[in-house]
């Protein structure tokens, strides 16, 4: 049964990108309505003409609609009254003081946390090759290695030897590597054999931090996350810090794998985490001479895409360069133009930027500074 609480909690990770609260928080929700499966909603702008009307819509359309049990999303947009309009920016400027530090990420950044249920899946490969991917369609693009035990980013960027610095007012800047902004534990630690043996509750701050504390570009439209394998305190506290941020499933085509696969995409759906897709990785070998072998069965991500209802973003077959350029540093995106691997990754780029478009900067830019007008004047 869809009911109005899921409904609403799924709604508040969507963001105003100016505003930087989200919808329901702003009181931008007017009413919803459930018929069934059918769901309506009643969404107040500032002006009907509102430049993110588009994205604020799609957000609510695609994020509701993936909630179980919804067969149909249906929005109605109205203009706010001179009083409403009032209401809202108290209500963002009372947000933006009480969540001054709650992160450094913008909220136009679309962030997309690559998950397992298990580890040995490749989701750190996955993660890389996408970030690498998406950034050669030119979206400014970093990538946040949450993996805090089993940190593997460094090595498959061909940075272990560099270490993360202080930059203005403390903040932790991001490494520059392969044209991505990048943030690991690895760049943190002298040795990349150190052993972190932290409990939960220090995950979870860690997280925090690489959030909090990291001075993350206002410009970076994509944020990849290479999450941890399982479904654990890491997990949670970024759907809690992070509301617009959804995830990709990754798998392997074998049965057991995409049943512990299942267990990941429950547990962002119980913190109304979206899911965009799933990604198949190891998905067969085909030699030189064109035969086919299966080596890990065939069909998981298919049967798992079909059992949660999203799209079934790709699938990665075997290829020694990708492990081989993980081990040296140079992945298979950036090294193997003409590779069916790299390849296939560039397809899961354009599919995922299709699917969770980018914010127009110019049109947010033009619009925070009206905003900021308007709350000067209520001053």
């Amino acid at each position: 049964m869809v009911d109005r609480d899921s409904i609403e909690a799924t709604l508040r990770g969507v963001i105003d990108p100016e505003l930087h609260a989200d919808i329901v928080e702003l009181g931008m929700v007017q009413d919803v309505r459930i018929d069934g499966g059918a769901v309506a909603i009643d969404i107040a702008l500032t002006i009907a003409a509102c430049p993110m009307r588009d994205q604020i819509e799609d957000d609510v359309v695609r994020k509701v609609g993936a909630i179980p049990g919804v067969d149909r999303v249906s929005t109605h947009v109205v203009a706010m009254t001179q009083e409403q309009r009032s209401a809202l920016m108290e209500r963002a400027r009372l947000w933006a003081r009480e969540n001054a530090r709650a992160t450094m990420v913008s909220p136009t950044t679309r962030v997309l946390a690559v998950s397992s249920g298990k580890g040995g899946v490749g989701k750190s490969s996955v993660s890389v090759n996408l970030a690498l991917a998406i950034a050669e369609l030119g979206y400014p693009t970093g990538l946040l290695d949450a993996d805090i035990w089993g940190f593997s980013i460094p090595r498959m960027l061909g940075a272990i030897d560099e270490r993360l610095m202080a930059g203005e007012d403390r903040k932790i800047v991001p490494l520059r590597a392969a044209g991505l902004d990048v943030v690991s534990t690895g760049l943190l630690l002298d040795d990349e054999d150190t052993a972190l043996m932290w409990r939960g509750l220090m995950l979870s701050k860690a997280l925090e931090q690489f959030l909090t504390d990291v001075a993350w570009s206002n410009e970076l439209q994509y944020l990849i996350i290479d999450m941890p394998p399982g479904t654990g305190d890491v997990q949670m506290a970024l759907a809690r810090m992070l509301p617009q941020a959804e995830m990709i499933v990754v798998t392997t085509p074998q049965r057991a794998a995409q049943k512990v696969a299942a267990r990941a995409a429950d547990m962002a759906r119980r913190s109304h985490m979206p899911i965009v897709g799933v990604v198949e990785n190891m998905s067969g070998f085909t030699t030189d001479e064109g035969r086919h072998y299966d080596l890990f069965g065939a069909g998981g991500g298919r049967e798992l895409s079909d059992d949660l209802a999203v799209p079934l973003l790709g699938q990665v077959p075997l290829d020694p360069k990708v492990v081989s350029g993980g081990d040296e540093g140079n992945p298979v995106v950036a090294e193997d133009q003409a590779g069916p691997a790299a390849a296939a990754f560039r397809d899961i780029a354009k599919r995922v930027t299709e699917l969770v478009p980018p914010a127009d900067q110019d049109t947010c830019t033009a619009r925070i500074a009206v905003l900021e007008e308007q709350l000067a004047a209520m001053d």
